[in-house]
């Protein structure tokens, strides 16, 4: 096993190298819905989309969810409260359209069924409503999302979607969280072989259950505990490293060097995450960085 020091020099190195493009994921799934879906939007279509964001390939299923909200015939899915008012056909039969639901039966009540929870977590019926609801805290949505109502937000209340979800939210429509930090790692699969290629773990949590999971999340948040690093800050580097085929990291150090990266803290400020969010609803696609 390496030493958490050696770990966080590593992973220094990487959020470096995806700041410099050196990993690839100039454009990111999420990337999608830009210029598409205007900032008002981003939280409701962001959210319901993302509840279907379980073993599917992300950028099919965001292009996707780009292509139905572009159909006027079909955008009010994406209205928690509208989607409660509409035939459960008729919205199987919009979300099939655009294969934003894949599953005839299962994908459409499910979103319904989230739908039903957004709506009825505050009187404006939207996602807005929740967060506030929650007063933007972490600690209070997770309870509300995962344990008192987790019920009513399947697959979303998972560990990995939940978490994944908090980052989209703030990357993408500018949500400043409370605690920031207790948004964990998303331990999906590339992030978990990362983590074992740096040897933060051992071979033994390629198996994935949620218990490897589970103990992934909590290796990232000892070793970056006290760094200006959030857990969920390192998720796209590793995956990407991950995805790419793991390039040396020596190498794209000397690359980032060269190109005179000088800050490798990775930690993400206010006005970027509110730049990123300005980029999502102004129809400039760039890279999530």
């Amino acid at each position: 096993m390496t030493t958490g020091s050696a770990v966080l020099a590593q992973v220094r190195d990487l959020v470096v190298a995806h700041r410099e493009c050196l990993l690839g994921g100039e454009v990111m799934p999420e990337d999608a819905l830009a210029g598409v879906v205007p900032s008002e939007r981003l939280l409701d279509t962001l959210t319901l989309g993302m509840s279907l964001n379980y073993q599917r390939n992300s950028y099919a299923l965001w292009q996707a969810v780009a292509a139905a909200y572009q159909d006027p015939a079909s955008r009010w899915v994406f209205a928690p409260a509208q989607v409660l008012e509409r035939d459960p056909e008729d919205l199987a039969r919009h979300l099939l359209a655009h294969r934003v639901a894949l599953q005839p039966n299962r994908h459409p009540a499910i979103w319904r069924r989230v739908a039903r929870g957004i709506a009825e977590s505050s009187a404006d019926g939207d996602v807005l409503g929740l967060l506030t609801s929650a007063g933007m805290d972490i600690g209070r949505l997770g309870d509300i999302v995962q344990v008192r109502r987790k019920p009513e937000f399947p697959y979303l209340s998972g560990p990995k979607i939940f978490n994944y979800w908090l980052y989209v939210l703030e990357q993408y429509a500018g949500v400043r969280w409370t605690s920031r930090e207790l948004i964990t790692i998303a331990p999906d699969t590339h992030v978990i072989q990362a983590t074992v290629r740096l040897g933060l773990c051992g071979s033994d949590v390629l198996e994935g259950s949620a218990g490897h999971r589970a103990a992934v999340a909590r290796s990232w948040a000892e070793v970056l505990a006290g760094s200006a690093l959030a857990p969920i800050d390192v998720h796209t580097p590793l995956w990407l490293w991950s995805r790419a085929g793991f390039p040396d990291i020596a190498g794209l150090r000397g690359v980032a060097g060269r190109a005179g990266a000088t800050d490798s803290s990775g930690a993400t400020d206010s006005a970027g995450v509110a730049g990123r969010a300005e980029v999502a609803g102004s129809g400039r696609e760039e890279p999530w960085v």
